[in-house]
């Protein structure tokens, strides 16, 4: 009788155990998240005659730290480091001079391969996040809603012609970006939206006609996150 006594007082204390390690396990649970995404890159705010051409697109990648503020933990914010390569095609020729950059927007009968402005930005995004996710469930709803800043570390024009390759670093890039972004979804596959609230360009920036060039990035696309 004493040996069945203390098999059940055993085995009570090990169900015990286990339920207050789960109880721990919940309340550390947290939502630590590597993402990658990619995007098209959609031009606003184009000045006249200027028009988008090939596939403009973004790949973006990093990791975003977790921080709960409610108990159920659905609620939080999510602070990250990650980079990101965007590209622009458009007809908005950039060519190197003595006396700094000129932009020479590119009539339609002008024959050329490619015409480009690549980017490449460290990135800090920063989210208010709702999801519906407990600790055993790895499928869920999400909206991550939030702003993005960054800081472009590299810049280039590249115009491709059959007679001509022309390469160079964009010295007239903005290098502090910030915007707007929004990411929903269920499970890893997520739809991802970005709006610039800067321009691409420097402020002073225009075309040899005179007109203002300020670009508005809005990239739209898929995002993956994975725990």
């Amino acid at each position: 009788m004493k040996r069945y006594t203390l098999f059940f007082i055993l085995g009570f204390s090990i169900n015990l155990c286990a339920q207050m390690n789960a109880e721990v396990e919940d309340f550390k649970y947290l939502e630590d998240q590597f993402y990658l995404g990619i995007t098209y890159n959609f031009i606003l705010n184009k000045p006249d005659g200027v028009t988008q051409g090939n596939f403009s697109y973004g790949l973006k990648g990093g990791f975003i730290k977790d921080i709960p503020l409610n108990s159920r933990r659905n609620f939080g914010i999510g602070i990250g480091l990650g980079y990101a390569y965007n590209n622009y095609y458009t007809n908005l020729f950039v060519n190197e001079t003595e006396n700094g950059l000129e932009y020479i927007v590119l009539d339609s009968d002008v024959s050329y391969k490619r015409n480009k402005l690549d980017t490449h930005v460290i990135e800090m995004p920063i989210e208010f996040r709702w999801r519906t996710s407990t600790p055993s469930n790895y499928k869920f709803w999400r909206i991550y809603a939030g702003m993005k800043l960054g800081y472009v570390v590299g810049s280039r024009s590249k115009f491709v012609s059959d007679s001509a390759k022309i390469s160079f670093n964009n010295s007239d890039i903005s290098n502090f970006r910030y915007g707007v972004m929004l990411n929903f979804g269920y499970s890893t596959f997520n739809v991802h939206a970005y709006y610039a609230l800067s321009n691409l360009f420097n402020d002073d920036v225009t075309t040899i006609e005179g007109d203002s060039i300020e670009f508005r990035p809005l990239r739209i696309g898929i995002i993956f996150y994975i725990l």
